[in-house]
């Protein structure tokens, strides 16, 4: 008898569990994590399908970017979430006192951020447990992940490994890796670097496991075996992260100076919740990791508004300034003039492909209908 998706899931990690890692293995723990992940989104497609995921936290994004609060049960994220926006999040002191999601909106800077306070996840998240799927659903969307850990329990890793397990990769970029099917001709590697960590055999291997026969693929980075897995799945999300370590208040001095500055690689930012300490630099800190920039408005033969600006990404366009204000104003774009750093004079005439810069004042030229 076959056996199902999920015995063959727990067969294979087990394997991999008990399979020492080396170049002798390597290529067989790269096939079985390629198998792995492949049978991973067969039972989560076929689970959807048959309705068993369960209910969903639908959390409609709002303002400039989203952020959700994710930690274990009872360190602080719903006192956090009160301090930092106008939202009022149940407290108490004991475990799942936040049962569904609790959204805020956190203003800084002219930026409206909303923050979303998620019950505790619980190793097991990413299977289900503790309605986990649902809260990493939520998580998903987000634009930034805010890990809150307490100053006497810092150890996130489960935290982290279910994300991963989530499709959640925290701090990373896609890999700069296309794979192209193709009806024939075999799968033909091109690598523009030198592969350190996987060579061609086992990247025939991986994608054939994925039932690719014919493809060809470039690479342009140095990439792992589960970074071309990644590409292969095709499903994973790449999100902002940074921590706050919350409850220092309740530490001193002498502990505080053994607790590392940056909890499991990541930027910390140490707070008290409960006396509002550390809020401002938190909210900055924030800001920034999210490369929010403002830019000012100046209607053609007007003064611009300095008041309001207009909140877009770092590294945004003329042309996503236009998608911003009005889906008319991409196709009907004349020109437009900048005033700022992103300009080599004052009132240049620009295009729209010209990248603003945090400070700039833009006036945008449209014709009209």
């Amino acid at each position: 008898m076959m056996a199902s998706i999920e015995e063959q899931i727990r067969e294979i990690e087990d394997e991999i569990t008990h399979t020492k890692y080396n170049k002798a293995t390597q290529g067989h723990i790269g096939k079985l994590k390629a198998k792995l992940a492949r049978l991973s989104q067969e039972s989560e497609k076929r689970l959807a399908a048959q309705g068993g995921s369960g209910k969903s936290y639908g959390v409609k994004k709002a303002g400039n970017a989203t952020v959700a609060l994710v930690g274990f049960p009872s360190v602080g994220k719903s006192t956090l979430l009160n301090n930092l926006t106008d939202a009022k999040s149940e407290i108490g002191h004991y475990h799942f006192t936040t049962l569904n999601v609790v959204p805020g909106v956190m203003e800084y800077k002219g930026a409206k951020i909303q923050i979303l306070d998620l019950p505790g996840l619980i190793k097991g998240a990413s299977k289900g447990r503790g309605r986990g799927r649902e809260v990493l659903s939520a998580v998903r969307s987000s634009d930034m992940v805010l890990l809150i850990v307490d100053v006497f329990h810092t150890d996130i890793s489960v935290i982290v490994r279910e994300l991963r397990l989530a499709g959640m990769r925290l701090n990373e970029k896609p890999p700069d890796t296309v794979i192209t099917k193709k009806e024939h001709g075999g799968i033909i590697v091109k690598s523009t670097v030198e592969l350190t960590h996987i060579d061609e055999d086992l990247i025939k291997a991986i994608v054939k496991e994925y039932g690719h026969i014919n493809a060809d693929i470039v690479i342009r980075e140095d990439i792992t075996e589960d970074q071309l897995i990644d590409v292969l799945a095709g499903n994973r999300v790449y999100v902002k992260a940074m921590v706050a370590m919350n409850k220092v208040d309740l530490a001193d001095e002498e502990f505080l100076q053994n607790v590392p500055e940056k909890v499991h690689g990541y930027h910390t930012v140490r707070v008290s919740a409960a006396l509002e300490r550390g809020m401002d630099v938190l909210r900055d800190e924030m800001y920034e990791e999210l490369e929010l920039i403002r830019i000012f408005m100046k209607p053609q033969g007007q003064e611009a508004d300095m008041v309001e600006p207009l909140v877009i990404r770092k590294g945004s366009s003329v042309g996503d300034v236009c998608d911003n204000i009005h889906r008319n104003f991409r196709p009907n774009f004349r020109y437009a003039m900048v005033w700022g750093e992103s300009g080599k004079f004052p009132g240049q005439m620009v295009g729209i492909d010209h990248k603003v810069i945090d400070g700039d004042i833009l006036s945008i030229i449209v014709r009209r209908g």
